[in-house]
């Protein structure tokens, strides 16, 4: 078996949303030399998730208004009392994308046959953006043949 790694940085415009991440990873795929296997796309970071749905505009601001509702940004969070913690003094009370990124997860597996994604026909993988706009950190591995 073979592995193959390579980071993706993916900007961020703002919070609570959702960006299509699979034409980057099929780049990833084309350049790996691996027909089949598995590929495991994990994001860095505590704010972000990744996930697999629908990339349709309508859904995806269902999604963004469902997590609202669920998780909502005024809630008292204890995480946010920023004086009572050792932290930067620039940062955010962001309690609601930390527990918005636990409910989502934070990677995904995915099978690849043929150097294709084993997608249903209306899949894509997705970050999602908690808390944003910031530059984000993907890993991408491949494993396989």
């Amino acid at each position: 078996m073979r592995v193959f790694f390579e980071v993706l940085q993916v900007e961020t415009s703002d919070s609570n949303n959702l960006y299509n991440i699979t034409p980057q990873i099929n780049t990833v795929i084309a350049n790996s030399n691996i027909n089949n296997g598995f590929v495991l796309i994990n994001s860095r970071h505590t704010t972000t998730a990744i996930t697999i749905n629908e990339n349709e505009e309508r859904l995806l601001e269902d999604i963004r208004r469902f997590f609202t509702q669920l998780v909502p940004k005024d809630n008292h969070y204890l995480h946010n009392d920023i004086h009572l913690r050792d932290c930067p003094p620039d940062e955010p009370e962001n309690a609601h994308s930390h527990l918005s990124a636990i409910l989502f997860g934070s990677s995904e597996t995915v099978p690849l046959m043929d150097k294709q994604l084993m997608l249903g026909t209306y899949q894509s993988i997705l970050l999602v953006e908690l808390d944003g706009p910031r530059r984000r950190t993907v890993n991408v591995q491949i494993f396989g043949e």
